[in-house]
């Protein structure tokens, strides 16, 4: 495998590009009931979790880019080659694309459940996710430059919908949030920790850097990536905050779903079918970045085509997804892959960059 890789210049995006990617990344399936889980934490002080997560987060992001910087043009998988050798950092190589693979199965059945439990009833799970797969695929398929027309395009059909969460506010009641600084620190950081799943997806940057141009402007856009979707978490958590009591937001499952019910058009009765239709094209290049930054890896490990490993994941995921059935088994699905993806999102970032600068100095006194 080799370390440092240059994609053809048709393949390669412009930096202000990945502001869209990371933002489409983050902004899954997890906003759609985030907040049941912050409240439990942090109760009114669930908003300082979200800020503080977006903070955090803004840092593991630097430290991302900061690693890829150290090489001319390389991605995860070049990286942990290079630093750990051959075998291991394979195996390592590895339990990162299973990890990407593990994303995708969350998301996608986290969504299926969405359609089954708010819209289809009836529908079973295997026909959703093979109407899922292919227009992942479909997606796939066309390459890294298709996703992130994907992405590009999926921010502005899919933000309307958050300017449409402010409805509830004729509503709120703003006693709900005070007072403001009552939730105790520890508090706070456990709310913050309960974010992880909601905000995963920038570390995809791992994978697709090699394909943005002007590198050094990386960062900033990464940033303001990040920026964004802290704010829109922010807000959905404020008016979730001022709208629904302590009571109702410890119970409610989908707290962004749920708000959409309150929105009445004179065209539309039932607004929330819309929303999760519509929803589907902003968790699409989710999935697409995923799977897509998982079959890059094993055509890296392997020295062969992506899109093999493309139509391999798809069967394997469409098979394994029938497996979880009831809530139940989704919820401890997504438990535990919460719990995993914050020390590979949050984590072990920290630790490859340390060891990127430690191999670097070595090399250079060599």
């Amino acid at each position: 495998m080799k370390i440092s890789i240059n994609p053809p210049q048709q393949s390669l995006i412009n930096a202000f590009l990945v502001m869209f990617i990371v933002h489409t990344a983050q902004l899954g399936v997890g906003v759609q009931g985030f907040q049941r889980i912050i409240y439990a934490e942090a109760k009114h002080g669930a908003w300082m979790s979200v800020l503080l997560s977006g903070v955090v987060t803004s840092i593991i992001g630097f430290v991302i880019v900061k690693t890829l910087s150290h090489y001319e043009s390389s991605d995860i998988y070049g990286i942990q080659r290079d630093i750990y050798g051959k075998w291991i950092g394979t195996f390592i190589n590895l339990v990162y694309v299973s990890y990407c693979l593990g994303a995708f199965l969350v998301v996608i059945r986290n969504y299926i459940e969405v359609v089954q439990a708010w819209v289809f009833p009836e529908v079973p799970t295997w026909f959703l996710a093979i109407t899922l797969l292919m227009l992942v695929l479909y997606g796939a398929l066309g390459g890294f430059r298709t996703i992130v027309g994907v992405s590009f395009f999926s921010v502005f059909l899919g933000i309307w919908l958050i300017a449409l969460i402010a409805y509830p506010l004729k509503f709120a009641n703003w006693q709900n949030v005070f007072p403001l600084f009552d939730s105790h620190a520890l508090e706070i950081a456990k709310g913050a920790y309960a974010m992880t799943f909601t905000v995963i997806g920038f570390e995809l940057i791992y994978s697709y850097y090699p394909f943005v141009k002007e590198k050094k402007k990386t960062n900033l856009y990464v940033q303001i990536g990040l920026a964004f979707t802290t704010l829109i978490y922010l807000i959905i958590m404020l008016v979730s905050l001022t709208y629904f009591s302590g009571g109702q937001l410890g119970r409610t499952v989908w707290g962004t779903l749920s708000l959409f019910k309150i929105v009445r058009l004179p065209f539309i009765e039932r607004f929330e079918y819309v929303a999760i239709t519509f929803w589907m094209l902003i968790i699409l290049p989710n999935l697409m970045l995923y799977v897509w930054s998982a079959a890059r890896g094993m055509g890296r490990i392997f020295q062969k085509s992506e899109k093999w490993f493309l139509w391999i994941f798809a069967g394997v995921m469409f098979i394994v997804i029938q497996f979880f059935v009831t809530r139940e088994q989704i919820n401890t699905l997504s438990n535990n892959f919460a719990k995993i993806s914050f020390y590979v999102v949050y984590c072990y970032p920290v630790i490859l960059y340390i060891l990127v600068i430690i191999k670097k100095k070595v090399t250079k006194k060599g």
